[in-house]
């Protein structure tokens, strides 16, 4: 069964409570009658590598695929901007 944390917003009263997942949550404080809240503890947990990045799941057919069509957004991007900056100089001329 499960350990919970609960704190009285009240008084401050705090304790644990092994219930299980079907018991319905506490909401008197034993000691004085009062809220009960549930306390939510750190997790114990560990991050260890150096971690993932987007690249790492794609096949290399993906790879050129992707760096072309990226190169493509961004080349027609640059010949966009290339042409607005014309655009709005001949407009200021």
């Amino acid at each position: 069964m499960p350990t919970y944390a609960y704190r009285c917003a009240d008084c401050g009263h705090a304790f644990d409570v092994y219930q299980s997942f079907s018991d319905d949550a506490l909401t008197a404080c034993p000691e004085c009658g009062g809220k009960l809240r549930k306390v939510f503890g750190s997790l114990g947990v560990t991050f260890n590598g150096s971690g993932f990045y987007r690249t790492d799941s794609r096949s290399a057919a993906a790879e050129t695929s992707g760096g072309s069509a990226a190169g493509s957004p961004s080349g027609s991007g640059a010949s966009s901007g290339s042409s607005a900056p014309s655009g709005s100089g001949g407009t200021a001329a």
